[in-house]
């Protein structure tokens, strides 16, 4: 049934079957798809695309082809494609247990990279021609333009450098999303760059629409799928812990005069429960008039935004749950107003994130005795998601805190270890790491000042003596170094760990 979404009659004659379009991908094709954390991915073509790959194996060729995505998609999208072994590569996060175990087994190759760097990669060919780019979009405008739906992500590059475009036109989306999102046209490549003119979270520098060649879209699609919610885990006494110290930095910094009184600065947060929790926590604050430049709209920023705590939160993505889904598209054109949604070369904008002066927030999973962070690998090999935009705030923010429970497995591994096996950001770009038990502030400490700090502030209880040994026996080394280490031990606690189960 047509939704009335479509209001050029170029692309109404365009319109078909997801069985259809699915026939204009073929094996080996590199296929860039839509979607960022859930929102704004396919709904009928990557189902009718895994049933297409199943049945070309049931006659015996081989069918994979190469993902690229904005970050995670839907677990539905990639494990519908993974159980038909139909992706080959995998770029640039993936969230989803089949694929990593895939990845994990050398049975798909992954490459994880910074998600601001994903647009300049795809346009200087280091993962070759795209041959079909799939878009969801919430409508097309009678000129052809095409009007987003939840998330923007690398939608603009994808449409841009696609050899095919496959349209999913969604009618579930809320008509007011249109004039959320401002896609920004002006990035170029080098020796062609200019200044981005974003001072503001809250300024608008593009247009709310995507162009696309219509010569080059081969399908659309019609849907009416609402977007698969992403799980928000209440926060329990342990990210309410690190919520309070985070909190309490917060004003500590502005009695010092680093932080504006009133609205601190611009706050950027990874997804997750510790996340929402300390997000939860400013409306407890005394500050109002907040901003926020992320990736991602959790649930805890509508509540922010609803009750003035925020003024205005810019992103790429909305990743909410079953209830920030139904509170958003209830009251959509409150939002409007408060919300900027932008393709992730923006949102994730090195030189953006440091003129603005974020102040970054990530998950990590181990930090080192000296604050080098692991935030991908567990136990150094098996990779978990990928390193997303934590590097982008992390390096370039004003302040970079990384947050994490002080355990994991009903406190069988520790996270702060004497060294990480695998590291995501090196000691330069985390300044203050997060624990339950507390939060240590690294800045103008060097590496022999930092261990103690680490260990007493942010390292569960049981592991403090074992830490506080291997740190003294490697500082009273011979030739110990700028950082003292003893090799033949750094990986003590993971070794140990693999052979008996736990790092005590």
């Amino acid at each position: 049934m047509p939704s009335g979404r479509i209001r050029s009659t170029a692309y109404a004659s365009k319109v078909m079957s997801a069985d259809d379009a699915v026939q204009f991908i073929q094996p080996d094709d590199t296929v860039a798809i839509s979607g960022f954390a859930s929102a704004g991915t396919p709904k009928v073509i990557i189902p009718a695309l895994a049933d297409k790959i199943r049945g070309a194996r049931a006659t015996g060729p081989n069918f994979t082809i190469n993902l690229l995505t904005g970050a995670s998609v839907s677990t539905e999208t990639e494990r519908l494609l993974t159980e038909v072994d139909g992706i080959a590569l995998r770029m640039p996060y993936q969230s989803e247990a089949t694929a990593r175990k895939r990845i994990n087994d050398g049975r798909m190759d992954y490459v994880d990279i910074h998600l601001s760097h994903v647009a300049q990669q795809v346009w200087v060919g280091y993962y070759g021609k795209v041959d079909v780019a799939v878009v969801e979009v919430s409508g097309i405008t009678e000129s052809g333009e095409l009007i987003p739906s939840a998330s923007i992500g690398n939608n603009k590059t994808w449409l841009d450098v696609a050899e095919k475009v496959i349209l999913e036109v969604n009618s579930w989306v809320p008509a007011g999303v249109e004039g959320m999102h401002d896609v920004y046209y002006g990035t170029a490549l080098p020796p062609n760059r200019k200044p981005i003119p974003l001072t503001r979270v809250q300024d608008r520098i593009g247009q709310q629409t995507f162009r696309v060649d219509p010569a080059k879209v081969v399908a659309v699609v019609e849907t009416d799928h609402r977007d698969s919610a992403s799980p928000v885990t209440p926060p329990d006494a342990i990210s309410e812990a690190i919520a309070g110290h985070v909190l309490d930095f917060f004003d500590y910094e502005v009695r010092n005069g680093r932080l504006p009184a009133d609205t601190l600065l611009p706050l950027q947060a990874g997804i997750g429960n510790v996340a929402n929790a300390v997000l939860g926590g400013l409306d407890r604050g005394p500050y109002k008039g907040l901003t926020c430049y992320s990736e991602v709209i959790q649930d805890s920023m509508l509540r922010l935004i609803k009750d003035g705590t925020v003024s205005h939160a810019s992103s790429t993505a909305l990743a909410l749950s079953e209830a920030g889904i139904e509170e958003l598209t209830s009251n959509v054109d409150f939002y409007r107003n408060h919300i900027t949604l932008r393709p992730q070369e923006i949102s994730n904008h090195p030189e953006v994130v440091r003129r603005l002066g974020v102040i970054a927030m990530n998950g990590m999973l181990e930090a080192d005795i000296y604050g080098n962070v692991n935030s991908t690998h567990v136990m150094g090999t098996r990779i978990m998601n990928g390193i997303g935009g934590s590097g982008d705030f992390a390096r370039n923010g004003y302040v970079s805190l990384f947050l994490s429970p002080s355990t994991a497995r009903d406190g069988a591994i520790s996270s702060i270890v004497p060294m990480t096996p695998h590291v995501d950001h090196t000691e330069h770009d985390c300044q203050v790491i997060v624990t339950e038990h507390g939060l240590a502030d690294l800045r103008g400490l060097s590496p022999r000042r930092r261990a103690p700090l680490i260990i007493e502030k942010c390292a569960h209880p049981e592991f403090r003596p074992m830490l506080n040994d291997y740190f003294v026996r490697a500082e009273a080394m011979p030739a110990a170094g700028q950082t003292p280490h003893i090799l033949g031990e750094a990986f003590s606690f993971h070794q140990r760990y693999l052979e008996t189960g736990s790092m005590r």
